[in-house]
């Protein structure tokens, strides 16, 4: 089965349909994919719902998605820096569901494996609470969380086979990997693809087997936030979005 393809055009083409879920990797710059992000961009589609952490920076990652107006709703756990984002949910345009980065996470994790609600203790007693079912278990109070069934994934990878084993790099295995098992369909960008067989096995995050399509292509390196010591002078810290 082919799994390589020539571009982020090439790989999302006949799978992006308006109103489809999306499940997206990375942590506000961090292991995010952009290229597949730029190519639903380009598609037209809309009224998406997309599971993140968050909605990167304005004007950067899946900020371009809010910028033109394509998602109708976010499931993520941080605003962050998104001024377009804060904007468009206070302001009433878009849906936010609201989770706990690690509820989120394990919402992604339980739908690739198949499971289709767990118990947790996180939010119970606050307005994550609201609506859902509550069970005690050895006397303790738990509120179950449904898990996330997307209808696609787009992910990014430092390096991946052809056959899409993947290794993720240092902060970007924080969503990448749940995100990309709880897809129907997953495309997975990367930096590198190597040889089938390469890779060594024990250093592989995630198995090809969750990978369907797979580009390589050139990345930008943005800092979302730079801190810097305090200068001799006693000048303050300097803190920028990047």
């Amino acid at each position: 089965m082919k799994k390589v393809y020539g571009s982020a055009k090439e790989a999302l083409e006949g799978v992006l349909f308006d109103g489809m879920l999306i499940a997206s990797g990375g942590f506000g710059l961090c292991g995010i994919p952009e290229l597949l992000i730029d190519g639903i961009v380009e598609s037209g589609v809309k009224d998406l719902t997309v599971a993140s952490n968050n909605a990167g920076i304005d004007g950067f990652g899946l900020g371009k998605l809010l910028a033109t107006r394509q998602v109708r709703k976010m499931m993520s756990s941080y605003v962050g820096e998104n001024a377009e984002f804060m904007r468009q949910y206070l302001s009433g345009e878009l849906e936010l569901e609201f989770n706990p980065q690690g509820t989120l996470a394990e919402r992604m994790r339980a739908g690739g494996a198949g499971i289709p609600g767990f118990y947790t203790k996180t939010g119970v007693g606050t307005v994550i609470a609201e609506g859902k079912e509550h069970k005690d278990f050895d006397g303790q109070t738990y509120i179950l969380e449904r898990g996330i069934f997307a209808d696609l994934s787009i992910v990014k990878a430092w390096k991946a086979d052809e056959t899409g084993n993947a290794v993720f790099r240092k902060t970007a295995r924080n969503f990448n990997p749940p995100a990309a098992m709880c897809g129907k369909v997953c495309i997975m960008e990367v930096e590198e693809i190597v040889p089938t067989g390469s890779l060594d096995p024990d250093t592989i995050h995630l198995p090809g087997i969750y990978v369907h399509r797979l580009i390589q292509g050139e990345h930008e390196k943005r800092i979302e936030q730079r801190t810097t010591r305090p200068r001799p002078d006693g000048a303050t810290r300097k803190r920028e979005t990047a």
